[in-house]
């Protein structure tokens, strides 16, 4: 089974600094890989370990195809997707495309599904747990109030949730054979236009905290602090 995981890299949340407008100062943010992505690499090398036995490579992919361009700076999923798109098309093969829930900048869960679309395969999310089943891929998806299982044939595009699979910590011996491993590079002279206009992005109003503490010892203070609580909620 040739499996695909696409990924994205963002600036890393723990660095991202405030400023007095609110507005959010990526200058300092170190770059990473989506946080829900290596979910969905990590749910990849399962499936594709389940048939055939320096940082993507060493957790266990074969290759890595990636577009690194300013191009792509503030693309929508309507714009990433034009452009995974053909990216997925040129291997030969593939069976399955998963990706994560949503990316951890703008979290629009919207790749997948638009990416499903160009490709013309059919689309599952909230996927938690996969299996290969033939030509056809068996999915558990978890909705609002239950899990339903599903068969899908392929090929496909699947986007996982956090619980699919726990990112795996590459050791040593995987840094170093990933170096081996082959990678492209991909250039693109223009981005696609996007679907959406980002009018403005800032954090949103800190909250006043009510501070309230309560003393154990006087009487009636764990009803009263049950009373706050519940107010609160």
């Amino acid at each position: 089974m040739q499996v695909v995981a696409a990924i994205k890299i963002v600036p890393d949340d723990q660095d991202i600094q405030v400023a007095a407008d609110r507005s959010l100062d990526f200058s300092k943010a170190r770059p990473v890989v989506s946080e829900y992505d290596l979910n969905a690499l990590e749910a990849a090398v399962q499936l594709a370990a389940a048939k055939t036995k320096k940082n993507v490579l060493a957790r266990g992919m074969e290759a890595l195809y990636l577009t690194a361009d300013d191009a792509c700076a503030d693309m929508d999923a309507y714009a990433t997707a034009q452009v995974l798109a053909p990216m997925v098309e040129d291997l030969d093969g593939w069976d399955v495309v998963l990706v994560g829930d949503g990316s951890a900048d703008l979290y629009a869960k919207q790749t997948g599904a638009q990416l499903a679309a160009r490709l013309n395969v059919p689309y599952v999310a909230g996927a938690i747990a996969l299996e290969e089943d033939g030509g056809s891929l068996k999915v558990r998806r978890k909705t609002e109030d239950e899990v339903e299982v599903l068969s899908v044939p392929l090929p496909a595009v699947v986007s996982v949730l956090p619980e699919a699979a726990a990112p795996r910590i590459p050791g040593m011996k995987d840094i170093l054979a990933a170096g081996k491993k082959p990678m492209e590079a991909v250039a693109l002279a223009e981005a696609p236009a996007a679907a959406l206009e980002v009018v403005s992005c800032k954090a949103p109003v800190q909250a006043e905290r009510a501070m309230e503490v309560y003393d154990a010892t006087d009487d009636g203070a764990v009803e009263k602090f049950a009373a706050a609580l519940k107010a609160a909620l």
